[in-house]
């Protein structure tokens, strides 16, 4: 048997059977193949690849490390069987970062037990047991999968599901993998689809378990309750370091902990999860984001409107909302028919809802008087309170809430001004963005999802041809996220990373020309004739919780000073500087900045360490000779010190930090003149 194919660019040509692992013993970063397109085990016959393309994988590309810890969940599950022998096999895919794997008829795992399955699983790996593919029939892998509840199942299904696939898609075969020793003995097997890498010592010594939960077979509360265990592998110990330092670095910045910690938030049970209630910190910080963004938005031109919390479900119906996206919206409220003193009934009874998005009623707004091509770009924007039937599983502190502020703007053009106003807006988006202190963007174009989409083709063509354009012209990066627009039209995200990496969704912008077709909006044109005006959805911070949320992580708690809910904290070194202090308080709120004195009964080493744990900006400390020379000590939140400030340079000073609105903790110092 001979084959001539295409391996990475060039032509190579195999005598006889030859197996990829044999052929590419010597490329210890080769761990799989792609052949036209369709990812295969190392292990294949070279020989049989005559006219394909065929590109190599190495174990640091994205499929490499999907395949590197979908291999490793193997190694865990067998690790958990050596443990519990009556262990029950669920699904072990691949995530993002890592794997888990779903396991019945085992205790809960305690962290005892993850230490245990560690120890097991490097035994595992150094065995250097090989990953042998093995297609059967289904009567054989139900023979061989008799004692497994939940593989037979998806043996049955022929189809798995999308998270951990056991079986082909559309059951044209089922394949069993074997891990096998040096001896060739069958150590261990598991139904799966597969690729693994060639052997278990591939995986090196870059994993490790990290957690464990409850789960639910097939993620059904119907369904038997399994314990999941998750874990992460890298391609070396080094890699995996630097990972467990990004995790720890997130959870350090969580804002859920910091926001109690530094008292901005809390979610009481009583309210109910996903509706937070901002403490006076908080709603400082909230405040400071609202009125910068009005600034800026009336520098945009932008017109302000207000709207409902509630509405007839008509108005959804209407937008296609009621259609689209019932799911999301909470149930509605009836509100009974009402009747005359005779009992006759004068009105219907209706169901109203929660409002999901404001775009309806901004419609509405827009239609309630005629409207010109002179009265366009219409900009209306609205800090509009919406709310998300988002379920319990997914909501998270102020990132994935249930009730939130959209900074909400939709704007009506002609068609011959939306790419303009595109463009502008998308430069108006990033700079506001950048004034926060993110400044590392790229963007993603959603296309239409064609189950769930209204209007024509054609219209859907023009608006994401128009959008694509506007994206690229930014000289940003452009990432395609096929069928992820939302139902009336496609959308550019603003993807932002923050301080360690990390990349988040902010702003929406979104074109539609559908929604003014339902509504039946107009303007009259120049030459008198009636036409559609063009809209465009934009949400800026997406809503300013999650935006809090982000920043939040993004300064660690350690707001800039402008946006800091205490700005400056003096602290006397004993009480007999307390009025000097408090003269000083009153200078600087007369200048707007939020000031506080700590006349508490602390001894001043641990008023000075308050100071710090709150994270304020600028600590003033006030001592004897301070108060003498008609000055202050600066002290910054790195611990560094500057003393004997004079009183007027040292408020002079703050008063421009945060009127400069600088982001960098380097800009806050003071220099002596």
């Amino acid at each position: 048997m001979s084959a001539s194919f295409n391996l990475d660019g060039n032509s190579i040509s195999i005598e006889s059977t030859t197996l990829g692992t044999d052929y590419f013993k010597k490329e210890r970063t080769i761990i799989a193949l792609r052949v036209n397109g369709e990812l295969k085990d190392l292990a294949t016959d070279l020989a049989t690849l005559d006219g394909a393309t065929v590109q190599t994988v190495t174990i640091d590309s994205p499929d490499g490390l999907n395949i590197l810890r979908h291999s490793t969940t193997h190694v865990l599950a067998q690790a958990v069987q050596q443990l519990y022998p009556d262990a029950n096999l669920g699904i072990g895919p691949y995530i993002t970062d890592g794997y888990y794997y779903d396991f019945g008829n085992i205790p809960a795992v305690t962290p005892e037990t993850m230490k245990e399955l560690e120890k097991r699983m490097k035994r595992i790996v150094k065995d250097n047991q090989r990953f042998v593919r093995r297609v059967v029939s289904e009567e054989e892998a139900r023979k061989e999968e008799a004692e497994q509840p939940y593989k037979l199942e998806l043996i049955g299904s022929k189809g798995g599901d999308a998270e951990g696939a056991s079986v082909e898609v559309g059951g044209a075969e089922l394949t069993m993998y074997d891990n096998v020793d040096r001896n060739g003995n069958i150590i261990w097997t598991d139904l799966c689809r597969g690729p693994h890498l060639p052997s278990t010592k591939f995986i090196g010594n870059g994993f490790a378990l990290t957690k464990s939960s409850a789960a639910y077979w097939k993620g059904d509360q119907a369904n038997d309750q399994l314990q999941r265990i998750y874990g992460t592998a890298w391609p070396s110990k080094e890699e995996l370091a630097d990972y467990q330092h990004r995790i720890a670095e997130a959870e350090r910045r969580d804002h859920r902990r910091l926001g109690t910690e530094l008292d901005l938030f809390s979610f009481p049970e009583e309210v109910g999860s996903g509706l937070p209630l901002f403490h006076p910190k908080g709603g400082i910080i909230r405040m400071e984001m609202e009125n910068y963004s009005r600034k800026r938005h009336i520098q945009a031109g932008y017109d302000f409107v207000y709207t409902p919390h509630i509405t007839k479900g008509q108005l959804f119906e209407t937008s296609g909302h009621l259609s689209w996206y019932k799911d999301g919206m909470f149930p509605p409220m009836h509100i009974d028919e009402e009747t005359d003193a005779e009992g006759n009934i004068t009105k219907q009874g209706q169901d109203y809802y929660l409002k999901p998005m404001n775009c309806p009623m901004h419609s509405l707004i827009y239609r309630s008087r005629g409207r010109s091509y002179r009265d366009l770009p219409l900009r209306l924007f609205e800090f509009g309170q919406v709310y998300r039937y988002e379920k319990s599983g997914v909501v998270h502190g102020l990132t994935r809430a249930r009730g939130f502020t959209q900074d909400d703007a939709h704007i009506y053009s002609t068609r011959e001004q939306m790419r303009e106003e595109l463009s502008s807006l998308l430069t108006f988006v990033l700079s506001l963005l950048r004034d926060f202190g993110l400044d590392d963007f790229y963007l993603e174009l959603s296309t239409k999802n064609p189950k769930k989409f209204i209007g024509d083709d054609e219209v859907w063509e023009e608006a994401t041809r128009v959008l694509e354009e506007v994206a690229k012209a930014s000289g940003l990066e452009l990432i395609p996220d096929p069928e992820g627009a939302a139902f009336y039209g496609p959308k550019i995200s603003v993807q932002a990373k923050d301080a360690i990496g990390r990349t988040w969704q902010m702003s929406t912008i979104q074109l539609d020309f559908n929604l003014p077709e339902r509504f039946d909006l107009e303007y009259t044109a120049a030459d008198g004739s009636r036409k559609r005006p063009v809209m465009i959805h934009r949400a800026l911070f997406g809503a300013i919780e999650r935006f809090m949320g982000v920043l939040i992580e993004q300064y660690a708690g350690a707001f800039p000073a402008w946006l800091a809910p205490e700005q400056v904290r003096l602290v006397p070194v004993a009480d007999a500087f307390n009025n000097y202090c408090e003269d000083i308080a009153q200078k600087l709120r007369s200048e707007f900045i939020r000031v506080t004195v700590d006349t508490s009964d602390d001894r001043f080493g641990k008023k000075i360490r308050n100071a710090s744990k709150d994270k304020i900006p600028f600590t003033l400390i006030v001592g004897g000779e301070d108060a003498e020379n008609n000055a202050v000590s600066f002290r910054f939140r790195d611990g560094e010190q500057c003393n004997g400030v004079p009183q007027g340079a040292a408020i002079a000073h703050i008063v421009s930090v945060v009127n400069k609105r600088y982001n960098k903790p380097e800009e806050e110092k003071y220099e002596a003149k």
